[in-house]
């Protein structure tokens, strides 16, 4: 039925108790009820015929000398009993003796018993022969008229307080089940409410356990389904960035390509020409509009071999070097280029080598771009500490300056191409440093110094022919 949907789970297991709960209850009481009031009749009725007998056996000798006065006494003790209403008493030509009525209220019943000879009876032991038997034996009778009225008072007040307790255990039980049905359901609510969180964009939200093995199951089901739903998209969104990674380097391919037949050659053209004419003219070394265009050329020359050392498709050469002599022979480069500045580089580099699979090439530019982001950062003054650190199969190289740092939300994007914070920075040497670390199966990162200026870590494997190449 329509309705029917509008109705919850705990509501429907709650409705369904109620019921059987109290039909249960009703009947059992509308049962017991019947049987307690089937056998206390019986007794009330059992214990009014027994008076009626012991008053007919009393009453034979009255009969017999016609003596009121006793059967007088004997009626009005039975009288004195509470739910006598009347006593009459007649001799065998139907004459009343005796007629006693109190007034009480009724519905009423009567029970008649005859009077007998006792000696009319031979062996005569028994109450029952002197009051039951028939015959020409017969003197009178006795009637006793009695009201039934506790009896259904007293029924009466019971059918109240069984159905008082029925409702009572009624309401204690529909209560128990309340909170039993609550703890059922409650989970199931919350397994709902979860799932709308989730569908309004919050995917960080879990499923509570539970308390039952059921709902745990249920739970535990549930969550497991997020965290798929949320791998899924993780790797779905790592396959759209690397395609779009694909496409920018594929774009800067071309764009790589195009530069290095429209300008490349006409840039060396014009060196070639700025130098010929500063022969032919005589031009001193130290004039400035020569030395300026010969720097800016220089720049140019750098910005378009760092475009194609980055989009150019390569693939790493692997064979077994010291990583710890590759920094140390490109150290020696940066000392020979800083020798008289005012940039220092403090190195410490273990003695005992660490070989590893690599494309000593390749890993030197790399690491020298990180070196020489250290060296601008610190405006190529003060102290460049460059560390290494060998533990087992893992080498660790920590490259650490002097400089302003890098913000926290930044420090994810300064691997990303063209990503710079320099005026004339090509966002390109920290790029090609991480694509270089990740094709030797290694990674980098960034993070600050609590003495200030930025560290770059470098890890990567003795084991490197078994991680998973990227292509350059």
């Amino acid at each position: 039925m329509p309705f029917l949907k509008n109705i919850g789970i705990h509501a429907r297991i709650l409705s369904t108790a109620v019921i059987l709960i109290s039909a249960s209850t009703f009947a059992v009481g509308y049962l017991g009820v019947g049987i307690i009031n089937e056998f206390v009749t019986l007794r009330f009725n059992q214990r009014m015929e027994f008076m009626t007998r012991y008053l007919a056996m009393n009453a034979e000798l009255g009969i017999l000398i016609d003596e009121t006065n006793l059967l007088n006494g004997l009626a009005r003790g039975l009288l004195d009993e509470k739910d006598v209403a009347g006593v009459e008493i007649e001799n065998i030509d139907h004459k009343i003796l005796v007629s006693i009525i109190k007034k009480i209220d009724g519905p009423f019943k009567v029970i008649e018993k005859n009077v007998v000879l006792s000696e009319a009876v031979e062996g005569n032991t028994g109450m029952e022969l002197i009051t039951d038997l028939p015959g020409p034996s017969r003197i009178g009778s006795v009637r006793v008229k009695y009201s039934i009225r506790g009896i259904k008072d007293l029924v009466g007040a019971m059918k109240h307080r069984l159905m008082l307790i029925a409702v009572t255990l009624t309401l204690i039980s529909c209560g128990i089940f309340y909170f039993i049905s609550r703890s059922l359901v409650s989970p199931i609510i919350s397994l709902a409410h979860t799932a709308r969180q989730v569908s309004r964009g919050n995917r960080s939200v879990r499923a509570d356990s539970g308390t039952t093995p059921e709902i745990i199951k249920l739970a535990d089901a549930f969550n497991d389904m997020l965290d798929s739903i949320a791998q899924g998209r993780k790797t779905l969104v790592q396959a759209y960035e690397k395609m779009a990674k694909q496409e920018t380097l594929a774009e800067m391919g071309k764009f790589s390509m195009m530069i290095a037949h429209e300008v490349k050659n006409p840039l060396a053209i014009i060196k070639s020409s700025l130098g010929m004419l500063k022969t032919d003219l005589n031009i001193p070394e130290d004039n400035m509009a020569l030395t300026y265009a010969q720097e800016e050329i220089l720049r140019l020359n750098e910005l378009i071999e760092s475009f194609l050392m980055f989009a150019r498709p390569a693939k790493p050469h692997f064979e077994e070097i010291d990583l710890n002599k590759l920094v140390d022979q490109v150290l020696i480069g940066f000392d020979i280029q800083y020798n008289s500045g005012d940039i220092h580089i403090r190195s410490s580099i273990p003695d005992t080598p660490f070989y590893a699979k690599a494309d000593f090439d390749l890993l030197s530019r790399g690491i020298s771009n990180i070196i020489k982001n250290a060296v601008e950062a610190n405006k190529e003054k003060g102290i460049v500490d460059v560390s290494i650190v060998g533990k087992g199969e893992k080498w660790m190289l920590w490259i650490t300056d002097q400089g302003e740092g890098v913000p926290e939300a930044l420090q994810k994007k300064v691997f990303e191409p063209f990503h710079t914070t320099k005026a004339k920075g090509t966002g390109l040497g920290l790029a090609f440093a991480d694509q270089v670390v990740k094709a030797h199966g290694g990674s980098i990162r960034v993070e600050n110094s609590k003495k200030g200026g930025a560290v770059f870590c470098i890890s990567l494997f003795s084991d490197t022919d078994k991680k998973n190449y990227e292509v350059l």
